[in-house]
């Protein structure tokens, strides 16, 4: 007979590595208190990984750096669990997810439609910053990423060099949604994302 704690590590096992999640997306296996006492357990033998109370991940690991961190985007998700929630990064995590910039200071913050929270990770903060409508309006698309990461970096900071990469990055059905999504942006942003998306240039 198949246990709470075998159908709860099947369902850990079919999201792989690396995921991050509540306890909330085992309701529909059994009781909570015992949904509880399955995870606790496979936290002393070292299954899972308790990240903080009421988050836990199935670490992944690489031959040289040995034990991995969860990324903030995999937190930022289990975060919202199974609600219909949107996230977009913002901020210095959204250049850095663009490759314009390498250090991310703390909190890395995703903007949402849903409620605010923060939550610590070890050194990691992770902070959902609740916002208007206009703002998630490309939220899962790179057009949004692209609109956060120019206005993190603010007019003065967006150069030639970062369009050039941006247009290198992109392909062109991105380019193509940057135009789609210009009234998500500020004025000053969209003449840029005018000219990523312009072919040629």
């Amino acid at each position: 007979m198949e246990t709470l704690g075998n159908r709860i590590f099947g369902k850990i096992s079919e999201h792989g590595r690396g995921w991050v999640f509540s306890p909330e997306e085992f309701r529909d296996l059994g009781d909570p208190r015992f949904v509880g006492v399955a995870l606790s357990r496979m936290v002393s033998t070292g299954t899972i990984r308790r990240l903080a109370r009421g988050l836990y991940d199935f670490p992944d690991s690489d031959p040289m750096l040995g034990t991995l961190a969860p990324s903030p985007t995999a937190i930022a998700k289990a975060l919202v669990g199974r609600h219909n929630i949107r996230l977009l990064p913002s901020g210095a995590y959204a250049a850095k997810l663009l490759g314009l910039t390498e250090k991310v200071a703390a909190p890395v913050v995703f903007l949402t439609d849903g409620p605010s929270r923060t939550v610590r990770v070890g050194d990691l903060e992770i902070c959902l910053k609740r916002t208007t409508p206009r703002n998630m309006g490309p939220a899962g698309r790179t057009s949004g990423l692209v609109i956060q990461a120019l206005r993190h970096l603010g007019q003065d900071r967006v150069d030639e060099e970062v369009i050039a990469r941006l247009k290198k990055k992109l392909s062109a059905e991105e380019k193509q949604q940057l135009l789609q999504d210009l009234t998500y942006s500020p004025v000053w942003v969209r003449a840029h994302l005018r000219v990523i998306a312009k072919e040629g240039s």
